[in-house]
């Protein structure tokens, strides 16, 4: 990782946790956008999941009821002590620990119980299929970014169609008369 890349993502993840704490879902999903945006240049796997970690959490905050469950406190404490392990290890610069933190998060859905995990398991998935549709509008392959991200290229496309995301055409230009003109006022 480039310690440019690290910086970027270390104070990344400095303002998530500070977020977080705030319970400012709009600053977090703020957090995740910038994040898919490095993640589309690079399309690094570790970038494109704290994408979809704190995309994921700010759903969470914004949903009041999460709070009510009793397994919110320790699914709480466990996700603000990973964010603290991941910049540590950054700021150690333990690429790999950072890796693994990152991925332990994800793992921790597996481990919550009942009603609260499948909400959370399904919070995690919508999550996945919008940050796949920012990395698609991007310009990565529907395919590609399926796969960076684990879904299908159906789930994709629907939810691109659906944002219309789909229908942006890349390819229109300006008429030829006023290319023409803006080209002569810049060299006047």
């Amino acid at each position: 990782m480039e310690k440019e890349e690290k910086q970027h993502i270390l104070q990344i993840l400095k303002e998530a946790k500070s977020a977080i704490r705030q319970n400012n879902n709009v600053k977090l999903k703020e957090l995740s956008n910038k994040t898919i945006h490095t993640a589309s240049i690079e399309q690094d796997p570790n970038s494109i999941a704290l994408a979809v970690i704190i995309y994921s959490l700010s759903k969470i905050i914004e949903r009041k009821k999460f709070s009510y469950y009793k397994e919110w406190p320790d699914f709480y404490k466990t996700y603000i002590g990973s964010i603290d392990e991941a910049i540590k290890a950054l700021q150690e610069d333990k690429e790999e620990k950072f890796k693994e933190k990152i991925n332990e998060i994800i793992k921790k859905i597996g481990k919550l119980s009942g009603k609260f995990k499948k909400y959370i398991q399904d919070v995690f998935r919508k999550a996945k299929i919008n940050k796949a549709s920012r990395l698609y509008e991007h310009g990565i392959s529907m395919e590609q970014t399926a796969k960076l991200l684990g879904i299908t290229i159906w789930e994709l496309a629907e939810y691109a169609g659906q944002t219309g995301i789909s229908d942006v055409n890349l390819s229109v230009t300006l008429p030829i008369k006023q290319r023409i003109k803006y080209a002569e006022e810049m060299f006047k």
